[in-house]
């Protein structure tokens, strides 16, 4: 697809709402000033965080409701048909929007997207990726956190997609994909990642084999890294809180006394660098795959140059047309299977 882009934003979602989403949208349009965005919620609010007149590019679509970042998916299904979530889905399901990106509640955005925009054909859940630095660059893994239990089959699926989406948005023609594993010798692991790895290695993927914890940021031979929604989920979490550890031990270190503050101003250059790598806002925006449909989850707490990645995001997947590369490669997946 080329030409102009429409993306829905959730405008009232995530934990900073309206003053973030607004000034991401204007950043992002002053950057890419060929396609339009569209803020959705509360239009007396928006105006609020607007600086004056709407600028080109860019429009309002009123929603009277907002689905709290601690509400039941269930809720946010039945009794907030008029959220600026479900809104701002329904503008991507009528064919206004391209894309939906939103900063609330995963599992209420999960829930909706999957009743507004309904799964691709023979997908059978769909599946929440993103990137990692790691010191070749980035990983991508998935599930994070959307699907607690999986079948083998669901994992062959997650593999697929996510090759299709790290081939768009990282131009790899065959990534790499490693299933993660509490070992790399083929006794370990349970069932369910045993017989996933009879599947992926009778696929026409590139599977490299299991990969284990630390592979995910260390091991340069794979792109993708594949595994269930509660693996994922914890292993994500795991490492922001590693992260968060590290910089405040080096903030702790640095200011300790007069001469940790020289010896951290002969460092600066290069703590600015690692920094900026390791940089959560740089890899925020993580897909939802699957859905008929383009949808990015920004992170809840997200500033504006992290949701300004989330916005960029959508637009490549957008532009490289993922969802129906994913509804080919599924189907071919299948035939394959079925002429073995």
């Amino acid at each position: 697809m080329v030409g102009k882009i429409t993306i829905a934003l959730d405008a009232m979602g995530g934990d900073h709402g309206p003053s973030v989403v607004v000034p991401a949208a204007l950043r992002y349009l002053k950057e890419h000033p060929q396609h339009e965005l569209i803020l959705v919620g509360r239009e007396e609010v928006l105006k609020e965080h607007l600086p004056g007149d709407l600028p080109a590019g860019l429009r309002l679509r009123h929603a009277s409701q907002e689905v709290g970042m601690d509400e039941l998916p269930s809720v946010a299904l039945r009794k907030k048909k008029d959220s600026s979530m479900r809104v701002a889905l329904n503008l991507v399901k009528e064919g206004e929007a391209n894309a939906c990106v939103s900063a609330g509640n995963t599992g209420a955005l999960m829930a909706t997207a999957r009743f507004v925009l309904k799964m691709l054909p023979h997908v059978d859940r769909p599946a929440i990726i993103t990137a990692l630095p790691c010191m070749g660059g980035r990983t991508w893994m998935l599930d994070l956190g959307a699907n607690v239990d999986c079948s083998a089959e669901h994992l062959l699926q997650f593999a697929v997609m996510g090759s299709e989406l790290v081939t768009v948005l990282d131009g790899i023609e065959r990534p790499r994909v490693g299933l993660l594993n509490i070992g790399q010798e083929e006794i370990k692991g349970n069932e369910q990642v045993k017989l996933a790895d009879q599947l992926l290695r009778g696929s026409s993927l590139n599977y490299m084999g299991y990969v284990e914890g630390d592979d995910i940021y260390v091991n340069e031979e794979v792109d993708i890294v594949v595994t269930d929604g509660f693996v994922g989920n914890v292993a994500l979490k795991t490492s922001e809180g590693v992260a968060k550890m590290i910089r405040g031990i080096l903030k702790e270190g640095f200011t300790r006394n007069l001469f940790t503050k020289v010896a951290a101003l002969c460092a600066l250059p290069v703590l600015k660098g690692v920094s900026r790598r390791i940089d959560p806002r740089r890899y925020n925006g993580a897909s939802l795959l699957g859905l008929r449909g383009v949808v990015v989850k920004s992170h809840g707490g997200a500033d504006v140059l992290a949701y300004t990645h989330a916005i960029d995001i959508a637009a490549k997947a957008v532009i490289a047309d993922v969802s129906s590369r994913i509804e080919d490669r599924v189907a071919q997946q299948l035939q394959q299977r079925a002429t073995v």
